[in-house]
């Protein structure tokens, strides 16, 4: 079975580029036609590069190992915490701090020591304090909740990293390439995929697009995590050899993607309003 369906990823948008003016010339190869003064993404090629995606999230969870997602953009803030929540992995989405791949043992201390200040609030600690003394703590504990509380349970550097939007994510992905953790990304077509070791052209603002390829690469993870506890079940640790990729299965929908693609832009529904 497909990870996901032409018809899904049309419904949400996902075709939509950014408008001709504001693209760049790397994401060719990923471009089916321009209409209206709007890049069309090619979802042939979407659909291709997303079974490859999911495939080696899947693996990655297989392993035991963690995937972080990162999107801090307001539109997909919301919708990548609910996918990571929901598979049980890490995230980013408020704001990257420096560092915090390169210099991870400095995080796991600001990480320790906010879990330090919970349980002292938990304990009763700060009831013996004066009004300001808790307060200047709360508002410290908040400040690290905001910026470490998706990754507090991250014990290491992850197996893999997942970014929505290259161009604003681009201090996470040097860092990921500087530690040779594998990169996996929704890539517009005002973005730059050198670099990035699974593309998934897509519209990277439309909030129903971001959901949809979120949530099918938590289901990716889920998937590796099952894969995974029958492994442990079994008595075997061993990674193993990993399962032959997804057959595609696309047939020709060239028709298909124009007649709605037609239908969208004419009545002005395209995503790029947010772009």
């Amino acid at each position: 079975m497909a990870v996901v369906t032409m018809k899904e990823l049309l419904e949400a948008g996902v075709h939509f580029g950014h408008q001709t003016r504001r693209w760049n010339p790397k994401m060719r190869p990923y471009i089916y036609h321009e209409r209206n003064g709007i890049y069309i993404i090619d979802l042939h090629q979407t659909l291709r590069l997303i079974e490859e995606a999911y495939e080696f999230i899947r693996q990655t969870a297989a392993k035991g190992k963690n995937v972080l997602f990162v999107c801090t953009k307001r539109q997909g803030a919301e919708s990548v915490e609910a996918a990571a929540e929901r598979c049980g992995m890490p995230y980013v989405s408020k704001r990257w701090l420096g560092g915090m791949l390169t210099n991870f043992g400095t995080i796991k201390q600001r990480v320790r020591h906010l879990n330090e200040l919970d349980r002292q609030e938990a304990a009763g600690e700060w009831d013996v304090l004066t009004k300001k003394e808790a307060l200047m703590l709360s508002r410290e504990r908040d400040k690290l909740q905001h910026s470490l509380g998706g990754i507090r349970n991250m014990q290491d550097t992850p197996g893999a990293i997942l970014l929505i939007d290259l161009n604003r994510e681009q201090i996470a992905a040097r860092e990921a390439r500087k530690l040779g953790i594998p990169i996996v990304a929704l890539v517009d077509t005002n973005c730059d995929p050198t670099g990035i070791d699974y593309i998934i052209p897509a519209n990277d603002d439309a909030i129903r697009a971001i959901r949809l390829l979120t949530g099918k690469m938590a289901d990716g993870v889920l998937d590796g995590q099952a894969e995974y506890q029958r492994t442990r079940s079994d008595g075997n640790d061993e990674d193993g050899s990993a399962e032959p990729p997804r057959a595609a299965r696309l047939a020709p929908e060239d028709s298909f993607i124009e007649a709605v693609v037609d239908n969208h832009v004419d009545n002005g529904t395209d995503s790029d309003a947010d772009n």
